[in-house]
């Protein structure tokens, strides 16, 4: 677990990465192409911010057709604010840790 957690704030560490999330946040299902553009890096660039965020497990990514699709995955980001935030507000998000950890029971 302290593994995953340091990837990602490593992954986190970079504002390139950042910005990338951003975009997914607001707009899931983007090609490598649709990040792109945008962003003042190459397409080897954004590949390799990508692969990191995907190792981090911060970007999960589905092919559909010829095309692969990028979404935001918020739960390790939910994780660590669990840990080490979630700690002053625990009574609103707790309910929907349990129910993760449920989940994956299954």
């Amino acid at each position: 677990m302290v593994a995953d957690h340091d990837k990602v704030f490593k992954a986190l560490a970079d504002a390139s990465r950042r910005q990338l999330l951003d975009r997914l946040r607001l707009e899931g299902g983007l090609t490598l192409g649709d990040l792109c553009q945008g962003h003042d890096m190459s397409r080897q660039a954004v590949t390799k911010h990508l692969v990191l965020l995907e190792e981090a497990n911060l970007v999960v990514s589905v092919k559909q057709g010829r095309e692969k699709l990028h979404y935001l995955n918020p739960v390790p980001i939910q994780e660590i604010y669990m840990r080490w935030i979630g700690q002053f507000e625990e009574n609103r998000v707790q309910a929907l840790f349990n129910l993760k950890q449920a989940l994956e029971k299954k």
